[in-house]
């Protein structure tokens, strides 16, 4: 009798008990499993169709990157010089920024690109910034900038003033030394001014060294590391004023570091 049925039918009923193990299968699957398969299933696809389009054929090839971006970015023109093509002609302001303030900062970060400078100087002059706007672009306050950076607030400090009156570009060392902490670090010094370490001495927290105030990110203060410092004014036995308050260091806290409660610059806040 099966010779008498056609070829898609007997296919059929061939495919017919594998389709059933492959439904058994799924059905033996969690419910909220398969739900979660769908949609990943569609995801996956999605995705590799859309890299199929959206992804071009040379990409990878030498790296994550296109391969002919590495010729496109080659027939580009140069406008950059580099700080070294400075150096053969202004060797005194090259030398001025090497041992500056500035001397981690391209010249053409302030100056603008060079490469035609470079090859007609006497017609083609590079950029020379003098309004207050350029210097603020990394020196006007910002909270999220790194402690010690050098910051100003432009509405008060020598307002309207161009920056270049007191300090040398190349090397821009402020007329005055600061003498108090608050000149880099006011936020703090604002805490610490309504707070019980209001009178409190920044030194006798952090040891710092004598060039902090010239060179802050390569000589930064040394910060307290053990439970001692503050006993030495809140231990009970400390020689310090009766006002203070004291807490008997071996059971206070126990092993806890001070400062993992007591916020250092205003204590009584935990």
């Amino acid at each position: 009798m099966t010779g008498c049925l056609p070829a898609t039918i007997l296919d059929a009923m061939s495919e017919e008990p594998r389709n059933n193990s492959v439904l058994k299968l799924w059905r033996k699957i969690p419910e909220q499993v398969r739900h979660l398969l769908v949609p990943c299933v569609i995801i996956l696809g999605g995705s590799l169709v859309a890299r199929h389009f959206f992804v071009p054929s040379d990409f990878g090839l030498y790296g994550h990157y296109r391969a002919s971006s590495v010729v496109q970015n080659a027939e580009r023109e140069i406008k950059f010089a580099g700080s070294a093509a400075c150096s053969d002609c202004h060797d005194a302001e090259v030398a001025k920024k090497k041992s500056g303030y500035h001397q981690g900062v391209s010249c053409e970060a302030c100056h603008g690109p060079a490469a035609a400078h470079t090859q007609d100087p006497e017609n083609v002059k590079p950029y020379v910034p003098r309004a207050r706007s350029h210097c603020l672009l990394c020196h006007e306050y910002q909270s999220s900038r790194p402690t010690g950076f050098p910051q100003v607030v432009a509405d008060s400090h020598n307002p309207v003033k161009p920056c270049i009156t007191c300090h040398q570009p190349h090397d821009p060392k402020p007329p005055q030394v600061p003498k108090g902490c608050d000149a880099c670090h006011a936020k703090i010094q604002r805490v610490i001014a309504v707070s019980r370490h209001a009178n409190v001495q920044c030194t006798i927290c952090h040891e710092t060294d004598k060039q902090h105030s010239v060179l802050p990110r390569q000589h930064p203060p040394k910060t307290p590391q053990t439970r001692e410092l503050c006993g030495g004014c809140h231990a009970q036995d400390a020689k310090s004023d009766k006002e203070i308050p004291r807490v008997n260091m071996n059971s206070h806290g126990e092993k806890h570091l001070c400062w993992e409660c007591h916020y250092p610059h205003m204590p009584e806040a935990h």
